[in-house]
């Protein structure tokens, strides 16, 4: 895999191109234009852009205003501030009104690096998972990160994007046809599979070469809809691997583990682990640092498989002794 642009990028480059196609198009953003990159929009369409200041609970407001008045809205900042800051807001005039705004939160998880604690929002999608009516997409690279911004474009209502600071390794190849609600399944394995998305897709992926190299072969699932969760694809990889592993750049509580965990309790229980982020908030350092301060490497996910498969091969054990 070699290194592209950062998924924010891709978002800020995207915004523009929809922009010259659909003239409903508006832009938002709280004083951060440079960083989310809707700069890019602003200097080609200035009529449709509107700068809220430091002032992220009125910028999801106007947001709302703008939507109810059959715009196609999207509201940027950083994913520390939304959803967090704005919460209320979103809750209340996005989510309970079904308004069709497009929250693009940037700067997300700890790969924001040294900014530090106050910075890296890795609580974002606990909060969001909570609003009824939110889809959320976590693209793993510029391609997907493309794809998701065209997405939001064009399916009415609440969406959420969340996007990374550094760039990202690509994944996918221009033109790759991804399906709202529906994972990608980038290998095959009958051993394990890891499920991720966003920044820890890439982890995923040198994590099955890791295991290949050790005998183990793995099924790899971009889950880039968080919400809503492709309950086919958990429930088949429970019934024809036997144990999954879930790789998220998130708290452990509340994100994408946590709703497949759902599924797997509703639908088919087996062996799960999870490698993210165990209930400790970030710190200072660079970003390949702290995935490995904080166990999110791709050693961790191999270590993660390994622990899976082991507790399958105990239960398989356990049942044809008894």
């Amino acid at each position: 895999m070699k290194q592209g642009m950062a998924t924010r990028e891709a978002y800020g480059h995207t915004l523009v191109a929809l922009g010259r196609e659909n003239p409903n198009i508006v832009v938002l953003d709280a004083d951060l234009s440079k960083s989310t990159m809707t700069k890019l929009f602003a200097e080609e369409f200035p009529d449709r852009f509107f700068d809220a200041g430091v002032a992220e609970q009125n910028m999801v407001g106007m947001a709302a205003g703008l939507a109810s008045c059959g715009k196609i809205v999207f509201a940027s900042s950083f994913a520390v501030f939304l959803p967090g800051r704005c919460f209320d807001q979103l809750r209340m005039s996005v989510a309970y009104s079904q308004m069709n705004v497009k929250v693009a939160a940037s700067h997300s998880g700890l790969t924001v690096g040294e900014d530090g604690a106050s910075h890296q929002s890795i609580e974002d999608l606990a909060l969001i998972r909570s609003l009824p009516g939110f889809r959320i997409i976590v693209p793993a690279d510029e391609v997907a990160s493309a794809w998701a911004t065209r997405t939001a474009a064009s399916v009415v209502g609440p969406m959420y994007l969340r996007l990374g600071r550094p760039k990202s390794l690509i994944v996918y190849e221009n033109g790759h046809d991804f399906v709202l609600g529906k994972a990608v399944r980038l290998l095959d394995g009958d051993d394990a599979t890891i499920i991720a998305n966003g920044r820890m897709l890439a982890e995923a992926l040198q994590a099955a070469a890791i295991c290949r190299d050790k005998g183990i072969a793995v099924r790899v699932l971009d889950m880039h809809t968080v919400e809503p969760l492709d309950r086919e694809a958990v429930k088949d990889a429970a019934m024809e691997t036997g144990a999954v592993v879930v790789a998220e750049e998130h708290l452990l509580n509340g994100g994408t583990g946590s709703a497949v965990a759902l599924v797997l309790a509703e639908e088919y229980p087996v062996p799960i682990e999870f490698v993210a982020i165990k209930q400790a908030f970030g710190q200072s350092g660079d970003p390949a640092s702290l995935l490995k301060a904080y166990g999110l490497t791709a050693d961790d996910i191999v270590a993660a498989v390994e622990k899976a498969i082991a507790r399958k091969r105990q239960i398989v054990s356990v049942r044809r002794g008894s």
